[in-house]
């Protein structure tokens, strides 16, 4: 990795576009709730604290060591992780008060509350982040939905694409599969790809012909609570193949297994976190955002998760064998398969409703 500018220079830089970039929406908002950030383009805008609410784990632990220490010791301003709580989380997308400075959140729920939460200026967007939640995205990274599998069941090759995944007969063994009413991920866009729905014929999805093609493999699938679950289900035999979110792939390779990943279909997926309308210091989460935005920052990031960035220049950070385990790698993309967001963000509630009813049965 080189660095094209020395750690103490770009943190002065960042510093002073933090800054830049939360006078100027300040100013450009004045009078509306957009934001409540200072005007003054001074270290006095910045102080106190940011309530940062995810879900902790490795991946806050990758957050602390890749942004939070370091903004930290330049700006004085503490980040104090917490864990995400609903109920907090939904109000404040209401437009309630709440504890949290930032927060995570899904693509479907930043378009369904987009008048609840602050957007953000321009120069510190993700630039590989879809438009139309660009503007929201703090702290962004790109994770995937893919089935994998330890390379030694298939020594001869896995399955392909998903119509593939379906074929309990060409490629025997347990499905490991999403078992939370809330994490049904890609399930319907999965069933219908291997039903022979083409990509571009996904929406609106039709739930009922999803429904009866996943029923047809429900015998052989072992449904997991939590992601983590899957790799031991992987790990001990008990599923020969996996649908889960490829940072668990990329644990069992940190842990020394020889995971294959199939890229082909698999669902590139955008997140992040917001900073609601109602947060108690959104001139310091502001700050937070540009400092996060930086490239080698990010490439930490990715390095230590295997999640892609949001920021194309990371990619000059970060070496051939960490790309190409990203599932936004310009090699993935080529293959890979984006939702519609806008329609799962109106239909957020019947997906779950639906879902919910089939895994009971």
């Amino acid at each position: 990795m080189t660095f094209h500018t020395s750690r103490t220079v770009r943190r002065a830089l960042i510093s002073g576009l933090a800054l830049a970039s939360v006078a100027v929406l300040a100013v450009g908002c004045a009078g509306s709730s957009t934001a409540g950030a200072s005007a003054e383009g001074s270290a006095a805008a910045i102080s106190g604290s940011v309530i940062w609410a995810d879900y902790g784990g490795p991946t806050n632990e990758s957050r602390q060591v890749a942004y939070f220490d370091g903004f930290t010791a330049d700006t004085g301003v503490d980040v104090v992780s917490t864990s995400l709580e609903d109920s907090v989380y939904y109000g404040m997308l209401k437009g309630d008060a709440g504890d949290y400075d930032t927060m995570q959140t899904s693509a479907a729920d930043v378009l369904a509350y987009t008048d609840a939460v602050t957007e953000v200026p321009e120069d510190i967007q993700g630039d590989l982040l879809p438009e139309n939640i660009r503007p929201y995205i703090v702290g962004g990274f790109v994770f995937g939905i893919a089935q994998g599998w330890l390379t030694e069941t298939f020594p001869n090759g896995g399955p392909q694409d998903w119509a593939d995944f379906f074929d309990t007969t060409k490629y025997p063994g347990k499905r490991a599969w999403p078992g939370s009413p809330g994490s049904y991920d890609a399930s319907y866009e999965i069933a219908l790809l291997a039903d022979g729905v083409k990509p571009a014929d996904l929406y609106p999805l039709d739930i009922p012909r999803a429904e009866a093609k996943l029923n047809t493999i429900r015998g052989d699938m072992v449904f997991y609570q939590s992601y983590p679950e899957v790799q031991q289900l992987l790990s001990s035999g008990s599923a020969a193949i996996a649908v889960t979110v490829t940072g668990q792939y990329n644990a069992l390779k940190n842990a020394g297994k020889d995971v294959t990943v199939q890229w082909n279909q698999a669902f590139i997926v955008p997140s992040g976190f917001v900073i609601p309308q109602q947060a108690s210091n959104p001139a310091a989460a502001l700050a937070l955002a540009a400092w996060m935005n930086d490239p080698e920052r990010q490439a930490v990031f990715t390095e230590r998760t295997g999640y892609g960035p949001v920021n194309s220049k990371v990619f000059d950070y970060l070496s051939d064998d960490v790309v190409s385990g990203l599932v936004n790698s310009p090699e993935h993309e080529k293959v890979g398969l984006y939702w519609d967001t806008q329609w799962r963000s109106e239909n957020n509630d019947k997906l779950i409703d639906s879902y919910t009813a089939w895994l009971a049965g």
